[in-house]
């Protein structure tokens, strides 16, 4: 009973936790921020029980079925991050229809991190270069990595209470400024956001530079 019961209490905090994404979203284009990067699933998150994975697939369908047209009305474009060639064809083929639908699209760039492990990524970068002959360098690394042409976040927010990266954007995020939030994702809000989006702009940021 106590299983079922978290198994239910954690399907319920990821159904929340799509409308949270709906307020940040919002929230981020009232700050005219270009780009939103949202942790979806990972690469570890494969070895949660498959009835949770089955239910936040589910989620992500159905998320991308209901928002997908909102996101070409309102200018906003998909970009998916993460290795989806291990997905089934009809999920492959609605995930890349919603990159194109929404390809031109300048508002915002909202970045949704599915089945993406940044150690993977990193790998996978360093054997394009080797099948490519091409010289090892930042400049070509960064060109095969799923963030090509994305810049590099200014701000990273970790909610949870939990104070770690989980192999998320290792390469990326070098010179970010990272906020650990107590609150879990479904109860973190829109004035959470702004706080630390005020918090950010008194930030001096120095990228390694002596002061």
């Amino acid at each position: 009973m106590g299983n079922q019961k978290k198994k239910k209490s954690r399907n319920y905090g990821h159904r929340a936790g799509l409308d949270t994404v709906e307020k940040i979203i919002k929230s981020t284009i009232r700050n005219k921020i270009k780009y939103l990067t949202l942790f979806a699933f990972s690469t570890e998150n494969w070895k949660r029980p498959k009835s949770e994975i089955n239910f936040l697939f589910k989620l992500l369908d159905s998320f991308i079925d209901s928002k997908i047209g909102h996101f070409k009305e309102n200018n906003i474009r998909l970009k998916i991050i993460g290795d989806i060639s291990i997905f089934n064809k009809k999920l492959k083929k609605k995930l890349d229809n919603s990159e194109k639908i929404t390809s031109k699209n300048k508002k915002l760039q909202v970045n949704i991190a599915i089945n993406y492990g940044s150690k993977n990524e990193l790998i996978k970068a360093f054997k394009q270069l080797n099948k490519k002959k091409i010289k090892t360098n930042f400049k070509n690394l960064e060109k095969n990595l799923y963030t090509a042409g994305i810049p590099d976040p200014d701000i990273l927010i970790r909610t949870g209470n939990t104070n770690r990266l989980s192999n998320f954007l290792l390469w990326q995020l070098a010179y970010t400024e990272i906020f650990f939030e107590k609150k879990l994702w479904p109860d973190f809000n829109e004035n959470d956001y702004s706080k630390i989006i005020s918090k950010y702009k008194l930030t001096t940021r120095n990228f390694g530079n002596i002061e």
